[in-house]
């Protein structure tokens, strides 16, 4: 028996009843906001199928960012005053967002393959070059893809919040996250895509407590205070979820989560092995310290694959990183910094 004070019970139900009525104060704070994003969309310069390419001018280097398949790609354009995409175009920077959109009937048909070496390689081809391809989170899996097979279009490679040894933290949770898979397929067969629900419930199963705390927290901020209306925007843009093609909720669960497929040097690309190592141009790993969708660990095992790499390790998490109140000098200057010291001749 350990000869430690034993818990007061009294105290205890009060610590947890406290928790109990922030996490509620939280989410009622939330729910009574009456916050809508109204920022217009800049103009398409390309489009195919559901994707378009917006363009956000500026002058300065190439930049084409590339967001996740699973959420909106507006979290880099979240609103006025948290929107990296507008503070690089008038920062010296000509910044492009790929956009993916919804699903539609031919997409739902598609793999990683399709998206890499069809959808992203064409859209990079339709723009004026040479271009600085930029990955957010999942999007930047796909962005190095890309760019190990278009390298004599790529002027260097930027990777945000991006992860790649799926195990290197917790290698229970994610085979966790696989092992939903197949309870998952019956959907899958009817819509031809993971959908949203199923997708926040595998994230939740990855960061359990997280939800909680955010919404404890969020109930003792000042609702006025520029941290609070950016929390209440990127809730916004968490809750308008896309859903995930079946085939590649079935290559990434089964293939990134379960296999650890990536660091194992498994994931192919229409035929071809991904494999960092292999990459000669200059690349920029943005790995946010407090980042508890993408663990550091598995960001820092594909930044020490890269073999001309500069990193940052913000004290920021996965979406605070590129949106927070703190975001121009975390990320913005210093993504900045190492565009313009990018060689282009």
């Amino acid at each position: 028996m350990s000869g430690g004070t034993a818990p007061d019970p009294e105290a205890w139900f009060e610590a947890i009843q406290l928790q109990d009525r922030a996490l509620i104060a939280g989410i009622a704070a939330y729910r009574r906001d009456c916050y809508e994003r109204t920022l217009p969309d800049p103009p398409t310069v390309w489009e195919e199928g559901e994707s378009r390419l917006l363009d956000y001018g500026g002058d300065g280097p190439t930049v084409l960012f590339v967001p996740s398949l699973i959420n909106r790609a507006y979290i880099l354009d979240l609103m006025e005053e948290a929107s990296m995409l507008r503070w690089l175009s008038q920062n010296g920077m000509h910044p492009y967002l790929l956009d993916w959109g919804w699903p539609g009937e031919v997409e739902r048909q598609f793999c990683l393959t399709d998206y890499i070496a069809g959808r992203l390689e064409r859209a990079l081809a339709a723009m004026p070059g040479p271009v600085v391809l930029t990955g957010y989170c999942m999007g930047g899996m796909l962005a190095l893809a890309a760019a190990l097979r278009t390298s004599s279009r790529v002027s260097g490679l930027a990777l945000l919040a991006t992860p790649w040894d799926f195990h290197a933290e917790d290698p229970e949770a994610a085979r966790r996250v696989a092992d939903a898979l197949p309870f998952m397929e019956g959907a899958m067969q009817i819509s031809g895509t993971l959908p949203i629900d199923a997708l926040n419930t595998m994230f939740a199963m990855v960061d359990p407590d997280g939800v909680g705390d955010k919404y404890r927290d969020f109930a003792g901020q000042d609702k006025a205070s520029p941290r609070a209306r950016r929390f209440v925007a990127m809730e916004d843009w968490l809750a308008d979820g896309v859903p995930l093609a079946a085939p590649v909720a079935r290559e990434t669960l089964s293939g990134w989560y379960g296999a650890n497929a990536p660091a194992c040097g498994q994931w192919r690309v229409a035929g071809l092995v991904v494999d960092p190592g292999q990459l000669s141009l200059p690349a920029f790993c943005a790995i946010p310290a407090r980042d508890r969708l993408v663990p550091a660990a598995s960001a820092r095992a594909l930044a020490a694959r890269l073999p001309n790499v500069t990193v940052i390790e913000p004290l920021a998490g996965h979406i605070g990183m590129v949106a927070g109140t703190r975001a121009e000098t975390s990320l913005w200057r210093p993504f900045t910094e190492w565009v313009s010291g990018i060689s282009y001749a």
